[in-house]
């Protein structure tokens, strides 16, 4: 679910000190644009947001979810929204995140 190679990469560009920040900002901005989506998906904006919340991932390592946000930024793309499962995105956002927190070598505050 994790790249953690992807997750070294990342620390070591930002720096070990601002790492912590930049995982604190992810979530947030992860976890506040899942909730937009499963209250009330833009279906307009949904390509868009599918691709925010991949390229997001993608920055932290988190390649499952970027899978997923890519396969329905597809659909929605094609005008096929209803078959974008977020449920499935949601999920593997949560497994991921708990992978994340309990196995990141970089020991970040909670």
């Amino acid at each position: 679910m994790i790249d953690w190679s992807r997750v070294k990469i990342l620390c070591e560009e930002v720096g070990k000190d601002d790492f912590a920040e930049v995982v604190e900002l992810f979530f947030e901005e992860m976890g506040a644009a899942l909730a937009r989506l499963d209250q009330n998906p833009d279906l307009s904006r949904l390509a868009a947001d599918l691709h925010f919340l991949k390229g997001s991932a993608l920055n932290l390592g988190f390649r499952q979810v970027a899978e997923l946000c890519g396969e329905g930024e597809q659909l929605a793309a094609q005008r096929r929204a209803a078959e974008v499962r977020l449920d499935r995105i949601q999920t593997a956002y949560r497994q991921s995140r708990a992978e994340f927190e309990r196995d990141c070598p970089l020991h970040l505050p909670r």
